[in-house]
């Protein structure tokens, strides 16, 4: 059985704002990155997850228990950071991370502790003059600091400053070998590339693909880029190749080729006077705009 099972999870705001059908399921000791811009749907599907707003159709559960019918009950058992966090007034960072665990029957505190010096957090300044990095500390730190199976993380790494991201990733690693499930909602390819086991795309309230991103590294179809010492880059375009890129001024090409055609792009390029050939690894990011490149409208939040 799943962890986390998102099954076919509706709210339509109107005017073709909000989530659509939208199904995943998260296994045990997975981490699985959910992207896609601000605005496309992520908030909206981890606050029906979580139970806080209710679904006009489809189910969410955890651990087999339903978040909706139940919140109460799978709240008090996973660590979760919110994409905006709202503090009380006239409180300090420690006092609130204190709060949190006596709300949550949480008695030791070693494991904040530890949080509060691998994150460079003081606490002790009141959450109202803070930066947002430092809201976002004392965020994680509450989040992680029950030692919860399940995080749910929307949006993590806002407002951390890149060398705090990678110490972030570094956390991120650490509860994935202790066998946590981790949701992460991101709009960020590098730290979902670097933590995540699988990735959910979502573009206007409808997840387009889902992928591993094993799978991403394992692409069958390479993109090589060529430079020619002669005018190579306008000749070649008679080929049937797909272009990515076209340069003239700079003689070069970007031509993406499937690994079955392997073979035939390369007797072709023996017909031209090529100065090199570099393949160009498939990022997520590349992935990601597949599709997103487009101006195709395939319904929900804008």
């Amino acid at each position: 059985m799943s962890v986390i099972t998102v099954e076919h999870l509706t709210k339509d705001f109107g005017q073709g704002r909000g989530v659509f059908d939208v199904s995943f399921a998260i296994e045990k000791g997975e981490v699985f990155g959910f992207l896609g811009p601000n605005g496309a749907g992520k908030t909206t599907t981890i606050r029906q997850l979580l139970g806080f707003i209710k679904s006009d159709s489809g189910k969410a559960a955890i651990n087999g228990t339903s978040t909706w019918e139940n919140a109460h009950i799978v709240n008090a058992d996973i660590g979760y950071l919110p994409g905006e966090i709202n503090f009380p007034d006239k409180t300090n960072g420690m006092d609130f991370i204190k709060w949190m665990a006596e709300l949550r029957g949480t008695k030791n505190l070693d494991k904040a502790k530890r949080l509060i010096d691998t994150l460079e957090l003081n606490p002790n300044g009141a959450v109202k003059s803070m930066s947002k990095g430092m809201k976002q500390k004392v965020g994680i730190v509450c989040a992680f600091m029950h030692d919860s199976q399940v995080l749910i993380l929307d949006e993590p790494t806002s407002g951390l400053a890149p060398l705090m991201q990678d110490i972030f990733i570094g956390l991120i690693a650490e509860e994935k070998k202790a066998g946590k499930t981790i949701l992460m909602s991101s709009h960020m390819f590098r730290e979902v590339e670097r933590t995540c086991d699988r990735v959910a795309i979502i573009k206007q309230g409808k997840i387009v693909t889902q992928v591993n991103m094993s799978d991403i590294e394992r692409n069958k179809t390479k993109v090589f880029k060529v430079k020619f010492n002669d005018s190579g880059s306008r000749d070649i375009i008679r080929e049937n190749f797909e272009f990515v890129e076209v340069n003239h001024e700079k003689n070069r090409v970007k031509i993406r080729v499937h690994d079955k055609d392997i073979n035939y792009f390369l007797k072709t390029l023996t017909n031209f006077d090529v100065n090199y050939i570099s393949e160009i690894k498939l990022t997520l990011e590349d992935y990601f705009m597949q599709y997103y490149s487009n101006k195709e409208s395939v319904g929900g939040v804008q």
